[in-house]
């Protein structure tokens, strides 16, 4: 198996964000097809939610070691497939309803469901709200250490 690359950006919130990948080139599936299955896969699951900017195709092509004209093929892919939204000299964005990812309502349902449900638990041991936040941003930021 490749050893993972990885490809650090800055998100449309201004977090830096890393994609980690695996490309293998001494197999019979073209890198391109390869770097297109994997970023799907990340939107699918939510790790790239709908909105967020991708690396330029310069910025992934220099990051990833690969020629420019394979990220930008890439990118015309997820376009074509729905996945992403090209905006010009303004980047490559995920598309607000991608195909095969969680519909946006669903999500927005689980998070209220995950706030309904740490709200109970704040109020049954009787813990404060500055108290509860702080808990919650720690416990966020660990989950973010170990994805990182």
């Amino acid at each position: 198996m490749a050893a993972p690359l990885v490809a650090q950006f800055t998100d449309h919130h201004g977090q830096s964000r890393r994609l980690v990948l695996r490309l293998n080139s001494h197999t019979s599936v073209p890198l391109f097809e390869q770097l297109r299955a994997q970023i799907s896969v990340m939107v699918a699951v939510g790790r790239l939610e709908p909105g967020c900017r991708l690396p330029t195709v310069r910025q992934l092509a220099e990051q990833l070691r690969l020629a420019p004209g394979t990220v930008a093929r890439t990118y015309r892919e997820l376009e074509s497939d729905g996945i992403t939204r090209g905006q010009g000299r303004s980047g490559t964005f995920v598309a607000d309803e991608p195909p095969h990812s969680e519909p946006m309502e669903e999500r927005r349902q689980r998070l209220k469901q995950s706030a309904q449900r740490f709200a109970f638990e704040v109020r049954q041991l009787g813990i404060e709200l500055h108290q509860a936040i702080a808990a919650f941003e720690q416990a966020l930021s660990a989950e973010e250490t170990a994805e990182s």
